[in-house]
């Protein structure tokens, strides 16, 4: 179906968000040059993204009717075919659009890439106009991505693009059963994270760098960003007479999804993509089954 409407994701500059909270300029930069900040980064760097706002819009304007939305609409959005999602922002904005995009590809653009790594934004200010002729003739390529989702017994669920953390919403210990494959037990730990292949370099390495530290040995995974499968770590199981920590990290794929049983009668959760807005209620009688989304992300490139 042909492309109608580029519909432009963005989220608040740090100055917006900073006028949002002292009501004024004035008095967010009272506040920021007081506390030693340099206020003029914030301005500068909301200059740039209002100009990159601004080019995109009109260069795209030429082919599409145009909608910019903020973030937080995303959950309320309703994408159609004839849409093209368009990111202008950092990697996480990518990360967390995918999610409610239904598939659709994703043209990712790095308004600042003096400022902004880009990992996930394979565009820029100046080279996104050659790729919307692409667009508009259907002769674009795709990275595709695979992406986790949460179900749980009552039948909500969660998509991950990066990871899952499953546990309490405050420190805690979290009480839960977990089941791989033949396996399960009662565990207590500081929560579960599950990765995918693209955020294996993010959260998960953080873990095992720990361990490896530890151990005094290499502890890596390597998962591809399309790879069908995931990986789960336990964080800081504790053994005493009512639980064990035996199963504290494994793969997870189609054949041996992550069932998890909460045992926790308040503040259990699980979230995705370290947004604690986007959030599932994980307390007693709730089971979740972790396992690989319905279909990939798929961003331009």
């Amino acid at each position: 179906m042909k492309t109608e409407n580029a519909v432009i994701i963005t989220n608040k500059t740090r100055l917006e968000s900073l006028i949002e909270r002292f009501n004024t300029k004035a008095q967010a930069k009272f506040y920021i040059e007081h506390s030693g900040g340099n206020f003029s980064d914030y301005e500068q760097e909301h200059f740039v993204f209002k100009n990159s706002l601004s080019a995109v819009v009109e260069k795209l304007s030429v082919h599409f009717k145009c909608k910019v939305i903020d973030r937080s609409y995303l959950p309320n959005y309703i994408f159609t075919e004839k849409d093209l999602p368009v990111v202008l922002g950092q990697d996480g904005l990518v990360a967390n659009t995918a999610k409610y995009v239904n598939g659709l590809p994703i043209f990712a653009i790095n308004p600042d890439d003096s400022r902004y790594d880009g990992i996930l934004l394979p565009h820029n200010i100046n080279n996104f106009e050659d790729q919307i002729t692409r667009i508009v003739h259907d002769r674009f390529v795709c990275d595709d991505i695979t992406m986790a989702k949460a179900t749980l017994n009552d039948g909500q669920t969660l998509l991950a693009f990066n990871d899952f953390f499953i546990g309490p919403a405050s420190h805690i210990s979290a009480r839960y059963n977990i089941k791989i494959g033949d396996e399960n037990e009662n565990q207590s730990s500081s929560g579960i994270i599950v990765s995918t292949g693209a955020g294996s370099t993010g959260w998960l390495s953080s873990v095992c760098n720990q361990v490896s530290k530890m151990s005094d040995s290499e502890t890596e995974i390597e998962m591809d960003w399309d790879d069908d499968q995931l990986f789960f770590v336990v964080r800081e199981p504790f053994e005493s007479k009512h639980s064990s920590a035996n199963i504290v990290s494994g793969y997870i794929d189609d054949a041996h999804p992550l069932i998890v049983e909460s045992f926790m009668p308040q503040k259990g959760v699980i979230f995705s993509d370290g947004i604690e807005k986007d959030f599932l209620n994980f307390n007693s009688g709730a089971i979740v089954k972790i396992g690989l989304a319905d279909s990939k992300a798929h961003i331009i490139v």
